[in-house]
């Protein structure tokens, strides 16, 4: 259960990350992907690399891991997990009480809190997902109102060893351009986005709200089960 939830950790994107704008379709004729099909498309094409990766990842894990950044670089919205995990550090409003000076640095607070979250993510989600290769994977469909809006709820059913699945719950959202992207998810009840965000306002406080100490000392969250 440990190496599922860390896999899944790394997917997470915070639950306060605000969603996007609603979509103007007046200009595209070909609409964005129904978003049961954007985490199937995903699932197999990560599914696909781990095993594959079963062949050399022991001789050059940095192949394994540039593979996965670009399958995730596709549906994940780094920028908005990063800002999510932040919480009220990286709010509009907190945004807005700043001066220049210091909304220039919150902006480069944030880019660089991104990357961070990027690789070590993707990192973390690698070795996890090394430990499911072979596992039937179910993702049940929407109803036509589920799937209808700008956020859905994705399941996502993996049976490893036990006879009761584990169970995955994708939050997406539609992006500016329509398409869907992770917002967040929960696991086994485990709501994985504000797990990250809690840590990253108890590490501010233990720094005295010094961001660039909390970036520079960031690490991935592990769960006890």
């Amino acid at each position: 259960m440990k190496r599922l939830l860390q896999f899944a950790a790394s997917l997470v994107l915070a639950g306060a990350a605000t969603m996007a704008n609603a979509v103007d379709t007046s200009v595209d004729t070909n609409p964005p992907e129904g978003v049961h099909e954007v985490v199937r498309e995903a699932t197999e094409e990560v599914m696909s690399v781990v095993d594959e990766a079963q062949t050399y990842v022991a001789d050059d894990p940095d192949r394994f891991y540039d593979q996965l950044q670009e399958i995730l670089d596709t549906v994940v919205d780094f920028r908005g997990f990063a800002r999510g995990v932040m919480g009220p550090y990286a709010s509009n409003q907190r945004y807005r009480s700043l001066d220049a000076e210091g909304r220039e640095e919150l902006r480069d607070q944030l880019e660089r809190f991104t990357e961070v979250m990027r690789v070590g993510l993707v990192r973390t989600y690698g070795k996890g997902l090394l430990a499911f290769g072979g596992s039937r994977i179910e993702l049940p469909e929407l109803s036509e109102e589920e799937a209808a809006g700008s956020r859905a709820a994705v399941r996502q059913l993996i049976f490893n060893d036990g006879s009761e699945p584990y169970v995955l719950v994708y939050h997406m959202g539609r992006d500016k351009d329509g398409s869907w992207k992770l917002r967040n998810m929960v696991i086994e009840n485990v709501n994985l986005g504000e797990i990250y965000r809690s840590q990253f306002e108890s590490a501010a406080r233990k720094h005295d709200g010094d961001l660039d100490q909390v970036i520079e000392g960031w690490t991935a969250v592990e769960i006890e089960t």
